[in-house]
């Protein structure tokens, strides 16, 4: 969540500052203060962690390095300034001495001259203002931002080193962090609650129950290690690992604005995707390929469909619309989120303006622009640059088609050999034979299309110019290709076009980079990351809550040869990870947010994990993995819109009605509405990460849904099939959704509920047939209806547990 800043502005914040203190109350804070000073014991105040933040919140929106909104002509977030005198001709601070320093005054004033302004918000609270009086007393040190520093691995702390909870540098640190807030560990999870979580975590499904039983009796050593090493070579875990990376695409299947026409091979992309993460692509070559992969020397097929990263943008093809104005919002869009998915920075910030808070003007925004300026795509309706992108199985199609076009062509031609004085009905057959050949020549089967990215020639390079607030049609002054080098050195040998941009992205002297991708994987993992704002780590982002445990994995990312494998197997391998997620009344008391991880994250699913989880444990799901978008149920009527296109859902029959989430078709005007309740995005624009919301659409949604109620039919009527009684069918399903042992007592409440659904369909036949077999078809031979109606209200029951819904 992103921080609000409370600016200094109004009557107050132009006039001079001054020191006079009318409240009592205020005396008291400060006197309080002044006890508070530095002892030799106590560790000095760090500029980054503890003084930064604060200005930021409070200060930077007026007195930072904006001089459009500057206030008092006070500049706050650079030292030179601050101790330099304001238009007040009073230096806001005096290194050393607070008591003579304008800007403790001012934050401590009364509420006429009180900063920030009554109006603006409420005064700093007495921990912050003690701990600006602190830094003062210390001679108000600056430090540069610590996300632009590079990160540098720091050792073990000597206090936990032997302790043998720590298994390595993860459970070090955040043990050290534990014992500093008066916590411990929590137990480890039992193996039921680890072998759910790591299911949901690499692969995004639930584990079977053979797998449980496989592991819970495994006894060696490295059992969860062996595991790990299963899932990860899964091809699951590609496709759940994608999921995330298409949020940050911006991935869909149309074209976005009003008409949302479709874009029915962009599934090309979806797929490198997934096998990109199957195979393990290095984190640094996964990045160049996608922003530049065509620029590449010799680049291949492959590396040149992976720069469909960046045709994901929207297009506008309705008409009476300005193709230059979309061509220059895909090319922004390109822009921020590059920075923003990679560097984890809004620099969308500075399109109108320089950023109020990171450094980055508006001039360094369109000399960035300009790197993207340069290619083939101008929001043409043919999508153009495209390439063919045909799969194995595509090439194999127009192959045989091939062949029987060619062993046709045989047939005839010996056919008018063996004719030379044909009759005429001969010759209408050979005729007839002509027609279906030509036929068959023209009905090749079509290989898949990708718009791709492509370079300008040189004759053809647009010029660039930094837009008058964000104006296309008001160019100001030319600029040319540059990286804001304020956030990352630039080597001359690189191009100045994208790939240079990708080397500069990936460089070792990169600050941000290797931060915002291990703190990704961390967050995909613990549900919240070492920095929590992952869209943000600038200054006003959150500082990291751990911040030599974020370095130690970023630099250790980049050891490995960014691994990505690697580094969630260290994750998931640490201490902390394999904790309990049951929590104790302190552990809520000193940590209701698991910010320190004294226990293990309880998570909800994603909304494509609550669908497959219930395909999966109902049997209906289909691993089969990639190829065209599908399009399982969805309400009527949805797609009705004026001008849009395709107007009709042509719902999928077979096993793709039944495929993973990561399958079903994407339209940005109309998300398939299932996932959207359970938080699923747009995708019309990059999303960094999905809020969690509770809503009683949701429930709605795993009650009623026909996807939701067809895997309760299939789940009752594999229960019902096992040849046992109630009570084992009942403790089986129950150990098949939440992956342990059911208790009597569970096993109790469901026997009470079958017995009442059994009851209640005997008298009801027409509802029991109904809700039998209404949307998954006739039931098998001799399996009775009112006993397949009332297991489907079991297994309905199992999927809306509570349990169920959190990895």
């Amino acid at each position: 969540m992103l921080i609000e800043a409370r600016p200094m502005v109004g009557r107050e914040a132009a006039g001079p500052m001054s020191r006079p203190i009318r409240s009592s109350l205020v005396v008291g804070l400060l006197v309080c203060a002044a006890a508070a000073r530095p002892s030799a014991a106590e560790p000095p105040v760090d500029f980054g962690r503890d003084v930064q933040p604060i200005l930021a919140q409070h200060c930077y929106r007026c007195h930072g390095k904006s001089e459009e909104d500057r206030e008092a002509g006070l500049r706050l977030d650079v030292r030179e300034s601050a101790l330099g005198p304001a238009e007040s001709g009073e230096p806001a601070i005096v290194p050393g001495k607070p008591d003579q320093s304008t800007l403790v005054a001012r934050i401590t004033a009364g509420d006429d001259e009180r900063m920030p302004p009554v109006e603006e918000g409420e005064p700093l609270t007495a921990r912050e203002l003690d701990t600006l009086r602190k830094w003062v007393a210390q001679g108000a040190p600056y430090a540069r931002h610590w996300a632009f520093v590079p990160p540098v691995r720091m050792p073990l702390p000597a206090d936990v080193r032997d302790d043998p909870w720590v298994r390595g540098p993860i459970d070090g640190f955040v043990l050290r962090k534990l014992r500093a807030i008066g916590l411990s560990p929590a137990p480890r999870a039992d193996r039921y609650e680890l072998i759910r979580r790591l299911s949901f975590d690499i692969r995004g499904l639930p584990p079977t129950v053979a797998e449980v039983d496989r592991f819970v009796k495994d006894r060696r050593i490295d059992a969860f290690e062996r595991l790990v090493d299963r899932f990860l070579a899964d091809p699951a875990y590609g496709e759940h690992w994608a999921r995330k990376w298409l949020d940050l695409a911006r991935y869909a299947d149309s074209r976005g604005f009003g008409s949302d026409p479709l874009r029915p091979n962009m599934w090309r992309y979806r797929d490198w995707v997934i096998d990109a993460f199957n195979r393990n692509l290095p984190n640094d070559e996964f990045t160049i390929d996608q922003i530049a992969g065509d620029l590449l020397p010799g680049a291949t097929a492959e590396q040149r469909m992976a720069t469909a990263f960046h045709r994901n943008t929207m297009t506008n093809t309705e008409g009476g619309t300005d193709d230059e104005e979309f061509r220059v919002a895909a090319v922004r869009d390109r822009v921020d989120t590059t920075i923003q998915v990679w560097m984890g920075l809004t620099m969308q910030c500075a399109k109108c303006h320089d950023h109020k808070y990171d450094p980055i003007s508006q001039k360094q925004y369109y000399q960035f622009y300009a790197i993207f300026n340069q290619t083939a795509d101008a929001d043409r309706p043919d999508e153009s640059p495209v390439m063919t992108a045909p799969r194995p199985v595509d090439l194999e199609a127009r192959a045989a088609h091939a062949r029987r076009v060619a062993e046709r062509k045989r047939e005839l031609d010996e056919m008018k050999k063996r004719l030379t004085g044909a009759t005429d009905a001969e010759k209408k057959r050979i005729a007839k034979l002509e027609a279906e050949l030509k036929r068959l020549e023209t009905s090749a089967p079509k290989l898949p299309t990708l718009p791709i990215m492509q370079e300008l020639p040189e004759s053809k390079r647009r010029k660039t110019f930094v837009m008058v607030r964000g104006d296309f049609l008001s160019p100001g002054q030319p600029v040319s290709p540059a990286v804001p080098t304020d956030l990352a050195p630039w080597n001359e040998a690189w191009p100045k076009n994208r790939l240079g941009v990708a080397y500069w992205l990936v460089d070792r002297a990169n600050p941000l980079t290797a931060r915002v991708a291990v703190n990704r994987v961390w967050a995909q993992l613990f549900g919240r990351g070492l920095v929590a704002t992952e869209e943000d780590f600038g200054t006003q982002g959150d500082v990291p809550t751990h911040p030599e445990l974020l370095d130690d994995l970023a630099a250790g990312f980049v050891e490995s040869g960014w691994d990505v494998k690697r580094l969630v197997r260290t994750i998931v391998t640490s201490s902390t990870y394999r904790q309990t997620a049951r929590a104790t009344s302190e552990q809520r008391a000193k940590d209701p947010g698991n910010r320190w991880y004294a226990r293990g994250p309880r998570v909800r699913l994603t909304a494509e994990q609550v669908r497959d989880q219930a395909l999966a444990v109902s049997g209906l799901l289909s691993r089969k993995i990639g190829g065209p978008s599908v399009y399982p149920f969805q309400p009527p009527g949805m797609w009705r819109a004026a001008f849009n296109g395709q107007r009709n859902w042509p719902t999928s029959r077979g096993e793709d009605r039944y495929r993973r989430g990561i399958y079903t078709f994407w339209r940005r005007t109309v998300p398939y509405p299932s996932m959207a309740a359970w938080d699923a995005p747009s995708r019309e624009v990059c999303t960094i990460r999905r809020p969690r919301t509770n809503t009683p659409l949701q429930a709605l949604v795993t009650l009623n849904d026909p996807t939701y109620i067809e895997a309760a039919q299939g789940l009752g009527r594999r229960l019902l099939s096992r040849d046992e009684t109630d009570r084992k069918r009942l403790a089986f399903g129950y150990t098949l959704v939440r992956n342990r042992p059911a208790s009597g007592e569970v096993v109790a409440a469901l026997e009470k509920l079958l017995d009442h659904a059994r009851q209640y369909y005997r008298e009801h036949a027409d509802e029991a047939r109904a809700f039998a077999t209404d949307p998954l078809g006739d039931l098998p031979k001799g399996m009775n209806v009112a006993e397949a109606a009332a297991w489907t209200v079991i297994g309905n029951t199992l999927l809306n547990l509570d349990g169920v819904m959190s990895k």
